[in-house]
Protein backbone atom coordinates (compact mmCIF):
# COMPACT_ATOMS: atom_id res chain seq x y z
CA UNK A 1 0.00 0.00 0.00
CA UNK A 2 1.10 3.39 -0.87
CA UNK A 3 -0.32 6.54 1.07
CA UNK A 4 -0.15 10.13 0.39
CA UNK A 5 -0.55 11.80 4.16
CA UNK A 6 -1.21 15.61 4.24
CA UNK A 7 -1.69 17.71 7.18
CA UNK A 8 -5.15 19.49 6.55
CA UNK A 9 -6.72 22.42 8.66
CA UNK A 10 -10.02 21.35 7.15
CA UNK A 11 -11.31 19.08 3.63
CA UNK A 12 -13.89 17.38 2.39
CA UNK A 13 -14.85 15.17 -0.96
CA UNK A 14 -17.88 15.78 -3.09
CA UNK A 15 -19.01 13.43 -5.30
CA UNK A 16 -22.44 14.77 -7.63
CA UNK A 17 -22.15 17.81 -6.10
CA UNK A 18 -22.65 16.06 -2.50
CA UNK A 19 -20.02 16.42 0.11
CA UNK A 20 -19.63 12.76 1.32
CA UNK A 21 -16.35 13.20 3.60
CA UNK A 22 -15.84 16.54 5.62
CA UNK A 23 -12.97 16.48 8.85
CA UNK A 24 -11.82 19.78 10.23
CA UNK A 25 -8.05 19.59 11.51
CA UNK A 26 -6.36 16.41 10.93
CA UNK A 27 -5.28 14.32 7.98
CA UNK A 28 -5.81 13.98 4.33
CA UNK A 29 -4.86 10.44 3.20
CA UNK A 30 -4.87 9.22 -0.42
CA UNK A 31 -4.46 5.83 -0.50
CA UNK A 32 -3.20 3.14 -2.90
CA UNK A 33 -3.08 -0.60 -3.22
CA UNK A 34 -1.13 -2.95 -5.34
CA UNK A 35 -1.61 -6.69 -5.71
CA UNK A 36 0.75 -8.08 -3.31
CA UNK A 37 -0.83 -5.44 -0.08
CA UNK A 38 -2.20 -7.72 2.89
CA UNK A 39 -3.80 -6.78 5.97
CA UNK A 40 -0.87 -6.82 7.53
CA UNK A 41 0.37 -3.54 5.39
CA UNK A 42 -2.89 -2.07 6.05
CA UNK A 43 -2.59 -2.54 9.84
CA UNK A 44 1.52 -1.79 10.03
CA UNK A 45 0.36 1.73 7.61
CA UNK A 46 -2.81 2.50 10.47
CA UNK A 47 -0.26 2.00 13.13
CA UNK A 48 1.92 4.35 11.90
CA UNK A 49 0.02 7.02 10.80
CA UNK A 50 -1.99 7.16 14.13
CA UNK A 51 1.15 7.98 15.85
CA UNK A 52 2.98 10.27 13.12
CA UNK A 53 3.99 12.86 15.04
CA UNK A 54 3.99 15.86 12.46
CA UNK A 55 1.99 18.41 14.48
CA UNK A 56 3.66 20.72 16.16
CA UNK A 57 3.70 21.93 19.53
CA UNK A 58 4.29 25.23 21.43
CA UNK A 59 8.01 24.92 20.32
CA UNK A 60 6.77 24.51 16.43
CA UNK A 61 8.46 21.22 16.63
CA UNK A 62 7.00 18.28 15.41
CA UNK A 63 5.87 16.46 18.48
CA UNK A 64 2.34 15.68 18.42
CA UNK A 65 0.21 13.06 16.18
CA UNK A 66 -3.46 13.29 15.09
CA UNK A 67 -4.36 11.68 18.19
CA UNK A 68 -2.71 14.00 20.20
CA UNK A 69 -4.34 17.18 18.73
CA UNK A 70 -7.69 15.15 18.89
CA UNK A 71 -8.10 15.19 14.85
CA UNK A 72 -9.59 13.26 12.56
CA UNK A 73 -8.50 11.62 8.98
CA UNK A 74 -10.23 12.45 5.54
CA UNK A 75 -9.22 8.92 3.54
CA UNK A 76 -9.65 8.49 0.12
CA UNK A 77 -9.12 5.51 -2.37
CA UNK A 78 -6.64 6.58 -5.42
CA UNK A 79 -5.51 3.67 -7.23
CA UNK A 80 -3.73 6.54 -9.57
CA UNK A 81 -0.81 6.52 -6.95
CA UNK A 82 0.25 3.25 -8.61
CA UNK A 83 0.50 4.82 -12.32
CA UNK A 84 3.49 4.01 -14.07
CA UNK A 85 4.56 6.45 -16.52
CA UNK A 86 7.83 5.27 -17.58
CA UNK A 87 6.90 4.07 -20.95
CA UNK A 88 4.37 6.85 -23.37
CA UNK A 89 2.21 10.00 -21.98
CA UNK A 90 -0.35 7.59 -20.48
CA UNK A 91 0.24 6.22 -17.09
CA UNK A 92 -0.23 2.43 -17.18
CA UNK A 93 -2.06 1.42 -14.01
CA UNK A 94 -1.36 -2.70 -14.11
CA UNK A 95 0.32 -2.35 -10.74
CA UNK A 96 -2.83 -1.07 -8.85
CA UNK A 97 -4.96 -3.99 -7.73
CA UNK A 98 -8.61 -5.34 -8.68
CA UNK A 99 -11.39 -3.28 -7.54
CA UNK A 100 -12.82 -5.46 -5.67
CA UNK A 101 -9.59 -6.66 -3.34
CA UNK A 102 -8.63 -2.95 -3.08
CA UNK A 103 -12.14 -1.97 -2.09
CA UNK A 104 -11.58 -4.95 0.59
CA UNK A 105 -8.27 -3.49 2.00
CA UNK A 106 -9.10 -0.18 1.96
CA UNK A 107 -12.26 -0.73 4.08
CA UNK A 108 -10.13 -2.77 6.39
CA UNK A 109 -6.89 -0.08 6.99
CA UNK A 110 -10.34 2.47 7.41
CA UNK A 111 -11.37 0.28 10.45
CA UNK A 112 -7.82 0.16 11.71
CA UNK A 113 -7.66 3.37 12.03
CA UNK A 114 -11.03 4.10 13.84
CA UNK A 115 -9.68 1.30 16.61
CA UNK A 116 -6.96 4.02 17.39
CA UNK A 117 -9.99 6.28 18.42
CA UNK A 118 -9.89 8.39 15.38
CA UNK A 119 -12.58 9.74 13.92
CA UNK A 120 -12.86 8.78 9.69
CA UNK A 121 -14.28 9.95 6.83
CA UNK A 122 -14.10 8.80 3.56
CA UNK A 123 -15.08 9.56 0.10
CA UNK A 124 -16.76 6.98 -2.63
CA UNK A 125 -14.89 3.76 -3.28
CA UNK A 126 -14.34 4.07 -7.02
CA UNK A 127 -16.24 7.29 -7.93
CA UNK A 128 -14.83 10.30 -9.65
CA UNK A 129 -14.65 12.90 -6.56
CA UNK A 130 -13.43 16.52 -5.87
CA UNK A 131 -11.21 16.29 -3.10
CA UNK A 132 -10.55 19.95 -1.44
CA UNK A 133 -8.55 20.84 1.08
CA UNK A 134 -6.22 23.35 2.78
CA UNK A 135 -2.55 21.49 3.54
CA UNK A 136 -1.42 22.63 6.44
CA UNK A 137 2.54 23.74 6.50
CA UNK A 138 2.28 22.10 3.73
CA UNK A 139 3.36 19.35 5.14
CA UNK A 140 3.40 15.79 2.78
CA UNK A 141 4.48 12.76 3.45
CA UNK A 142 4.82 9.20 1.38
CA UNK A 143 4.25 5.90 3.36
CA UNK A 144 4.79 2.46 1.62
CA UNK A 145 4.61 -0.56 3.59
CA UNK A 146 6.82 -2.43 0.74
CA UNK A 147 9.29 -0.21 2.14
CA UNK A 148 9.37 -0.69 5.78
Amino acid sequence: MKIVVQRSKAAKVIVNQETVGEINKGLVLLVGVTHEDTEQDAQWLADKIAGLRIFEDEHEKMNFSVQDIGGAILSVSQFTLFGDCRKGRRPNFMAAARPEQAEQLYTFFNECLRKHNLPVSTGTFGAMMDVQFTNWGPVTLILDSQSR
